[in-house]
């Protein structure tokens, strides 16, 4: 007992002594609690998103618009209003020029339930159908999985074997070396690199046999997106784990990376009618540009000039990351 309250007392001493990370420990929850408050402040949030073919929403002009947990969207450019129908990023489209008609996507489960609440309101409301093919909500989902476990295994794959490295003093012995910090960590993102498109290539073909995904667009430009966004994310990782030495701070940084990206990023569900600065910092992150554009391909079809963009994002961001890591790199501890 004497020998486990020494070593208890010993290592209490070491976290309260390394000041980064006992303030950065008291701090993330305040940040994450203050961060959400912003995000999803304000009234109950709706069930069901109705977009009205209107380039603004008058509550008169139709009882349905006085539904209660509802959140209506106007969306005044019919084709792009049906396209986020089919994607399921709103469950219902109502044009409300007479005679009044909407639009329903038949696989999405809460179309079906705001469609008998329109129909309650107006039951002379026609119904029209979805142009294209209706998409399944899984269709639309499983790209944010692909996604979700790419982010995982660059943030915390990379950050927690250069932080090992550098504490069994690993790093120490190879500084002693010819070997440069951008080589060491060049190294580093194209190990990462390769298991990670080996992962996502095998639960892509995997899960796409047995849930048959629809997928309208390019396998080798979904491929070329899954190396610059993974590229990306891995030095994103690397320039946390690039100098710190706490176990504990490195894994709280990753976590204030992670949470936001897995809110914001529209992995679970469309951003569709969030705030416009919300919409603004979910594109400050990789993920999002990374999702954006595969859904774009998946779901779209859309081709190398629709992503050049995000892909012009992400290559942009992984120089930047990995340059700024291999400047801010430390081989020892002391």
């Amino acid at each position: 007992m004497q020998r486990l309250l020494a070593v208890l007392h010993a290592r209490n001493l070491e976290f309260l002594r390394d000041r980064s990370t006992l303030i950065f420990t008291l701090l993330l929850p305040v940040l994450l609690v203050i961060g959400m408050g912003f995000v999803f402040a304000g009234p109950p949030r709706p069930l069901f998103k109705v977009g009205v073919l209107a380039p603004s929403i008058d509550p008169a002009a139709h009882p349905f618009l006085k539904e209660r947990y509802t959140e209506f969207v106007p969306l005044p450019q019919r084709d792009q209003a049906l396209r986020k129908l089919t994607h399921q990023q709103i469950d219902l489209l109502l044009d409300l020029q007479q005679p009044v008609r909407y639009w329903v996507n038949t696989e999405s489960p809460k179309g079906y339930i705001v469609e008998k609440l329109l129909l309650a309101a107006d039951p002379a409301a026609s119904r029209q159908p979805v142009t294209g093919a209706a998409l399944r909500y899984v269709d639309w989902l499983f790209p944010g999985i692909l996604g979700m476990n790419m982010m995982f295994s660059c943030l915390f794959g990379v950050g927690y074997v250069v932080l090992r490295y550098r504490k069994s003093g690993f790093l120490k012995r190879l500084y002693a070396s010819p070997l440069t910090a951008f080589e060491f960590l060049s190294a580093q993102v194209l190990s990462r690199l390769g298991l990670i498109l080996f992962v996502t290539v095998v639960l892509y073909a995997g899960i796409g046999t047995v849930i048959g995904f629809h997928s309208a667009g390019s396998s080798l430009l979904l491929l070329l997106l899954a190396v610059v966004g993974a590229l990306s994310m891995i030095a994103l990782g690397l320039t946390i784990a690039a100098r710190f030495a706490s176990e504990e701070l490195v894994g709280g940084l990753l976590n204030l990376l992670t949470w936001p990206m897995m809110l914001l990023s529209g992995i679970w569900f469309s951003l569709e009618g969030s705030p416009r600065w919300v919409q603004w910092v979910a594109h400050i992150f990789p993920l999002t540009h990374v999702l954006d554009a595969a859904r774009a391909v998946m779901l779209d079809g859309a081709g190398l000039v629709q992503i050049a963009p995000h892909l012009l994002f992400l290559a942009a961001t992984a120089l930047a990351f990995l340059a700024f890591g291999a400047w801010s790199f430390r081989w020892r501890i002391d």
